[in-house]
């Protein structure tokens, strides 16, 4: 069995008080952050290739490239563009050579197209109703003079109503030529 170190040792009568270890010298955050980013670094952490992404890939291609996943030593790049997929393909060696310098253990390179969804959420659905591309005009919504439905202003100074009684009209106008040419199809059969 070990002995604990003097410094923790304080004689109390005749035996000894065992006292816990002194506690290590505060580190500055900064120190605390470089570790973590260097521990990041060697585990081979998809985060750290998120911070490191802008020098790595530069700024033309960090701006519509991006790191997409990091499994077994192998590093996924999503473009956005094909040609931007085709830039990261001439430029695969560089970039890998550039990663590997930095300390991050990527192995190989693959890279695939990627549209990244730039939609955010909304947690009120009736806000994103209203900002939907057909309910914003620039001429602006006022009520339709025959139903009251709010419609752009546009649809009204074309038509002089909304685009849904427009399509009610023109339903009506095409079933009454079809009726007509029923009944003329009806008095046709009959002599």
């Amino acid at each position: 069995m070990g002995r604990a170190p003097q410094s923790q040792r304080r004689r109390f009568g005749r035996g000894e008080v065992l006292l816990p270890p002194t506690p290590a010298p505060a580190q500055p955050l900064s120190g605390c952050l470089d570790a973590l980013q260097k521990t990041w670094r060697q585990e081979g952490s998809l985060a750290a290739l998120w911070q490191d992404w802008p020098t790595l890939a530069g700024d033309q291609l960090a701006g519509h490239c991006r790191p997409l996943s990091l499994r077994n030593g192998v590093l996924t790049v999503g473009a956005s563009h094909p040609q931007w997929r085709q830039a990261l393909l001439y430029s695969k060696l560089q970039l890998l050579a550039t990663i590997r310098a930095a300390g991050h253990p990527v192995k190989d390179l693959r890279i695939q197209q990627h549209h990244p969804t730039a939609r955010p959420t909304a947690d009120d659905p009736l806000e994103d109703w209203k900002r939907h591309p057909s309910r914003i005009d620039v001429h602006g919504i006022a009520p339709c003079p025959r139903c009251g439905t709010p419609s752009p202003v546009g649809e009204m100074a074309q038509w002089g109503h909304c685009s849904f009684c427009r399509r009610i009209e023109l339903s009506q106008a095409t079933a009454v030529p079809e009726a007509e040419a029923t009944a003329r199809d009806a008095s046709d059969r009959d002599q």
